[in-house]
């Protein structure tokens, strides 16, 4: 018999509720255990149902999700998957979720028609939250104490001017956290670095921004046919996958909107595939922390264009897929923790 994944549903409004338990309800795998209006009911539940994951709406009465959450992970940590809309108040609240510790975001959708489809990524992140319960809680706290860290060993070996080369990164469940480490702690004389990071549209620019405050480097989300400069993280565009053009001796990048792969869009084998063709040996390709295998084969056309390439270890890795798969298909010349990829980029790049 199949095991059930018992759900507990938390969002202020009745309709919400209703459709989140009725349609979920339907997958023969999950078991929607209860609903909870605010933050008090759920927390009184939570000790009640005993959950294996929760999902959890950020605008609510009473106590705002995003305080919820964060005594949730402090004293009765779960997978946490946030349904939530980018009309919010706080523009930044979902990354904020995901930085505290929440697995996964889902955008509500906009109209009836988008409904299926929202409900099926619910459900395939409930799976996956539930498969990775033990190791995700264990590494969100490892990687929560990363984040507030600065590395000033960093910043002091990069006094070298670089030119000529670009940085490819991948990234999807963890990736947030992984990669605000990374970003904070680089300087900004690297050369331009091009991330795909598995976000819903909109959180993507949003994710840009809150980068773009905490960093020496200039970031933001790419655009159709600007330049790719020095000093400037682009941010792949949700919804859209991230290529690059040459034109003469510069590179510009080029918003795609094909098929998804790997069931992503934006795809890391998709920037890192072009990554291979257009700048070869002159690129480093990253992939870090996330499920699934997007990115791996992407790394493995770049280690054989002649690029450096690296994967994040299993230790540090809140969902050790995307890394995994890569070095299964032996695409990582090199193997190393979060908190070491920072000083590797820029011993690479000076």
């Amino acid at each position: 018999m199949k095991t059930q994944i018992k759900v507990l549903v938390v969002d202020d409004s009745a309709i919400v509720r209703d459709i989140l338990s009725t349609k979920l309800s339907q997958f023969s795998d999950i078991e929607i255990v209860g609903t909870a209006p605010d933050p008090y009911i759920a927390r009184d539940k939570i000790v009640r149902l005993k959950p294996d994951v929760l999902t959890l709406d950020i605008e609510m009465p009473k106590m705002d999700g995003l305080s919820f959450l964060e005594k949730l992970m402090e004293y009765y940590p779960l997978p946490v998957i946030i349904i939530s809309s980018i009309t919010g108040r706080d523009k930044y609240a979902a990354i904020k979720a995901l930085e505290i510790g929440a697995f996964d975001v889902v955008d509500k959708p906009d109209s009836q028609s988008d409904m299926q489809s929202f409900i099926e990524d619910i459900a395939n992140k409930i799976r996956v939250a539930f498969a990775e319960k033990e190791s995700f809680i264990y590494k969100s706290k490892q990687n929560s104490r990363i984040l507030v860290e600065k590395r000033e060993s960093t910043r002091l070996l990069a006094r070298v001017s670089t030119t000529g080369k670009m940085i490819g990164i991948g990234a999807s469940t963890g990736g947030t956290v992984a990669l605000e480490f990374i970003i904070k702690n680089l300087p900004a004389n690297l050369p331009p670095i091009l991330i795909v990071q598995h976000m819903p549209p909109v959180y993507t620019k949003r994710f840009a921004e809150r980068l773009d405050e905490i960093s020496e480097l200039r970031v933001k989300e790419a655009e159709d046919e600007e330049m790719i400069m020095e000093g400037t993280v682009y941010i792949a565009k949700g919804g859209m996958h991230l290529g690059i053009e040459n034109k003469g001796i510069s590179f510009f990048n080029r918003l795609v909107d094909t098929e998804k792969v790997h069931f992503q869009k934006p795809a890391v084998d998709v920037l890192f595939k072009e990554m291979a063709e257009k700048v070869g040996k002159n690129s480093i390709g990253i992939l870090l922390t996330g499920m699934g295998k997007d990115g791996a084969e992407g790394l493995f056309n770049m280690k054989k264009m002649g690029a450096y390439t690296i994967a994040q270890d299993e230790a540090s890795s809140v969902v050790w897929g995307m890394p995994k798969a890569a070095i299964e298909m032996d695409a990582a010349m090199e193997v190393l923790p979060l908190d070491k990829i920072p000083e590797r980029i820029v011993s690479l790049c000076t």
